[in-house]
């Protein structure tokens, strides 16, 4: 299978350091030439919860989409995900885009709606690909981003991950 750009939207509002690293180690493994986004702050939308770090990821993969996705849940399981006694959201890694797909593909839509309505995707989706055409909006990220009414309060955080700060200037 050839190798496809895929972008993942991780998110973490429990011991946020060390599950986005965990989650990160874990990417590492498996996605070639992975490039992450500065990393970000933000308030729980949708649920009741303390705040999350947010970043998207970009790398190339050889793994088909269901596959890719069944390993991310496994990533998430590995860091108590699923736990019957867990306390908010240890990690969260969704699929946002993988190549050019565009649809539902068994229950999984592509590309994620997060991302056009949620400022802790869009902005660092923005930073990382920022000429990347969206599928259904026909603009680029960083359009997008400029163009966003998004009521979210979101905050650049320090953020290192082997050695390497994700959010320079912070």
């Amino acid at each position: 299978m050839p190798l496809i750009r895929v972008y993942l939207g991780l998110g973490s509002n429990v011991e946020r350091e060390r599950h986005l690293g965990a989650g990160l180690d874990a990417l590492a493994g498996f996605l070639q030439q992975m490039h992450c986004s500065p990393v970000f702050e933000s308030q729980a939308v949708g649920i009741k919860s303390g705040p999350f770090f947010n970043l998207v990821v970009t790398g190339l993969t050889d793994l088909p989409l269901i596959e890719l996705d069944r390993r991310l849940k496994f990533i998430e399981a590995d860091n108590g995900r699923y736990a019957p006694d867990r306390k908010g959201l240890p990690l969260d890694i969704d699929v946002l885009m993988y190549g050019d797909l565009h649809g539902n593909f068994d229950g999984l839509v592509l590309p994620r709606a997060e991302i056009l309505k949620n400022a802790f995707v869009l902005w660092p989706f923005s930073l990382i690909a920022p000429e990347l055409i969206h599928p259904g909006a026909g603009k680029s990220m960083a359009q997008l981003w400029g163009e966003a009414q998004i009521d979210q309060v979101l905050a650049p955080v320090s953020f290192f991950w082997q050695d390497q700060q994700l959010t320079p200037g912070v």
